[in-house]
């Protein structure tokens, strides 16, 4: 039954893209529809980075080191606006030459003999500082290393994208798919 359904959807989207290479004027059209889809979400994504002054306004939670504040899987939104960072506030950080960002929450805050405000951060689930996540040499965090404070959460939605960076085939299956109803379903 289900696998009849699935075949039957196959072989409507074949017959729909043998339509579409046909009419040159729809394809064309479709792949526009398609661009204006993937330019939209850009724009959305730098409409955020701009109001958040974040380079990454939305982050998800990859480990359990933020446990029970935060779980694997969760979304969380960002903002780095310019006031002070305190103690106890949730931030995401990137340390130099890794590309992943760390969600912790700030244990101290040290202002240095220039005035320079610098930080340490803790996992909730950890037992110790994150000193040893840090760069070489480095002890604490400075502002620009800050990517931004967590201000809301979406609980587990996160999980797709981890099952799609666990599974890399399944991300290129997803985007082709999505690419294909796009290109093959017509509007009104």
């Amino acid at each position: 039954m289900v696998v009849a359904m699935i075949k039957d959807a196959v072989n409507k989207q074949v017959i729909e893209l043998k339509k579409l290479w046909d009419n040159k004027a729809d394809l064309t059209f479709q792949l526009l529809n398609l661009a204006m889809i993937v330019f939209s979400a850009l724009m959305i994504w730098k409409g955020l980075m701009f109001l958040t002054k974040s380079e990454s306004p939305v982050v998800v939670v990859l480990s359990g080191s933020m446990e029970p504040a935060f779980q694997r899987g969760d979304i969380l939104f960002l903002n780095n606006q310019d006031n002070p960072i305190r103690i106890g506030e949730i931030v995401v950080f990137k340390i130099k030459d890794r590309d992943i960002p760390i969600v912790h929450r700030v244990l101290k805050v040290h202002e240095d003999v220039n005035g320079e405000v610098e930080l340490l951060t803790k996992g909730d689930n950890n037992r110790i500082d994150d000193r040893s996540l840090y760069a070489p040499g480095q002890m604490w965090l400075k502002r620009e290393d800050i990517l931004g404070r967590a201000v809301g959460t979406l609980r587990y939605v996160g999980m797709v994208t981890i099952m799609l960076n666990d599974y890399p085939m399944l991300k290129y299956v997803l985007v082709g798919l999505m690419g294909l109803f796009v290109l093959t379903n017509k509007e009104g």
